[in-house]
């Protein structure tokens, strides 16, 4: 009977080692997840970049034909 009274105590309480553990990962995810956008963007003005320059050759290429 002690243990039922106790047990929405336990419940409630949430260990401090634990909710740290868990704040640490979300914030981890979340520098994760701004690395991985910055490196996407990084990657999309890389592409955009190199077919802009593959057009100029293509261009003088024909042109020079």
């Amino acid at each position: 009977m002690r243990a039922l009274k106790t047990l929405p105590g336990r419940l409630v309480r949430c260990p401090l080692v634990r909710c740290q553990r868990a704040a640490t990962a979300v914030e981890y995810g979340l520098i994760l997840a701004l690395i991985v956008l910055a490196m996407m963007l990084a990657l999309i003005e890389l592409a955009g970049t190199t077919t802009g320059m593959w057009n100029n050759v293509s261009a003088a290429v024909q042109g020079a034909r």
